[in-house]
């Protein structure tokens, strides 16, 4: 049989991108976008502070971080199936420790275990999936799955929300997440494989063509480490963790604070989640188009905008305007802290050590994170506002996109040196 007659074989990928597509968007939508909705029943029933109750959040991040520290070792190890398997057992114990829990010590082992669950089922596995199973058009594909982020957040509110307000209360909204989380989980441990049969991942031969987004051999990290431009890229990227996730914890209660209604402040949120799913997959696409820089100058150079427009809405039509504007564009500011830790690490230094680079860039993007929301909340309490701390961080925001294109320019004189002696 001629072999343009034969038929194509289906490609396995594509079922991988399916079941990453519904781990991201079960565990992110389920486990961490309905986050809010339990703060004040959980809260009144154990007669808790907020501020004790937010520390949970803290042990998520820190849990997080630490596990991407030692990711590329975990995973060389174990295999990505059963560290898959392994987050979605942590997740479903965190929920049902969130459902029983009593007191603060065990809603903060709950969030330890949520930390842990989301570190080996949501960005830092997807990149290194995506980076295993595909050599072309990344950026597209994690950009379609992370963007399951913002369609699970939007059916996960409706499922729970109802179920808080019933006789059960939010300790039934756990459990039902808990068994979202163990049926989902058993279809994705099913048909997940861990690679594919005909890539020999040590076998990254440096692409002939111009079009963005090629794979590269890459250095090794004990080499990167030596670099500056390796150091300067996690220092961009902990200050965009710090700016772009302390901004938008305290986006809406400013809103509030310059006097916009509650209802207002709804449709805008309602509208930045619909947006953030349309660019998560956008930005990947113009990533696969015209490369790092142009990404990133387009991500970073609106995230500058968003968070000096936040600062100036009012309660004014022309403030309302702009909340609304900052609500859908800040959507595309949001995928330097998702979509673009994978693409970093492969772009700027190559496949050798991408699963190492990737798990310490996440875990520094995770401690930004952590700090971001306070320091923003410990300005407000010193100034009664947020507007000068968001002209701050807008003026912080405004180094890091100088610092990356320094970065990359750097980076890409060391790469063409690398694939012309290879």
């Amino acid at each position: 049989m001629d072999d343009q007659t034969k038929p194509k074989k289906f490609d396995y990928k594509w079922i991988i991108v399916a079941l990453c597509f519904l781990m991201v968007f079960t565990c992110l939508g389920f486990c961490s976008s309905t986050n809010s909705l339990f703060v004040k029943p959980v809260t009144e029933n154990l007669g808790i502070e907020r501020s004790a109750y937010s520390i949970k959040d803290s042990c998520r991040y820190v849990a997080t971080a630490v596990i991407n520290i030692f990711f590329g070792s975990l995973v060389a190890r174990f295999g990505s199936k059963k560290l898959i398997a392994a987050g979605f057992l942590c997740l479903i114990g965190s929920m049902v420790l969130f459902a029983v829990a009593t007191n603060v010590w065990v809603l903060y082992a709950g969030g330890l275990l949520l930390g842990i669950g989301l570190a080996w089922t949501t960005t830092t596995m997807v990149g290194y999936v995506v980076n295993k199973w595909s050599r072309e058009n990344r950026g597209t594909i994690m950009g379609a799955i992370l963007a399951a982020n913002g369609l699970g957040g939007a059916l996960a509110t409706q499922v729970v929300t109802p179920v808080i307000g019933s006789d059960g209360g939010y300790r039934h909204a756990y459990f039902l997440i808990a068994a979202v989380l163990l049926a989902v989980g058993v279809i994705v441990v099913i048909f997940f494989k861990d690679r594919p049969k005909t890539i020999n991942d040590l076998a990254v031969a440096p692409s002939k063509k111009k079009s963005r987004g090629q794979v590269w051999v890459g250095i090794e990290l004990s080499k990167a480490t030596k670099k500056a431009y390796f150091y300067g890229a996690l220092v961009c990227v902990f200050l965009t963790g710090l700016v772009l996730q302390g901004i938008t914890g305290v986006a809406a209660a400013h809103m509030g604070d310059v006097g916009l209604n509650s209802q207002y402040i709804a449709t805008v949120l309602s509208v930045h989640s619909i947006f953030l799913a349309v660019f998560k997959f956008a930005t990947g696409f113009i990533y696969d188009k015209f490369g790092l820089r142009v990404t990133v100058s387009i991500c970073s150079v609106t995230a500058v905008a968003v968070m000096v427009m936040l600062a100036l809405v009012s309660n004014t039509t022309f403030g309302m305007i702009l909340a609304m504007v900052y609500g859908v564009f800040a959507s595309l500011a949001l995928p330097l802290e998702t979509i673009m830790l994978p693409i970093y690490a492969s772009d700027l230094f190559g496949e050798k050590s991408f699963n190492k680079i990737l798990g310490i860039m996440v875990s520094v993007n995770t401690a930004g994170y952590a700090l971001g929301g306070p320091v923003l909340n410990l300005c407000y309490d010193f100034m009664g506002s947020y507007k000068t701390a968001l002209i701050a961080f807008a003026c912080v925001m405004l180094v890091v996109v100088i610092g990356l294109q320094i970065v990359i320019t750097i980076a890409n004189r060391q790469r063409k040196i690398i694939c012309a002696a290879e």
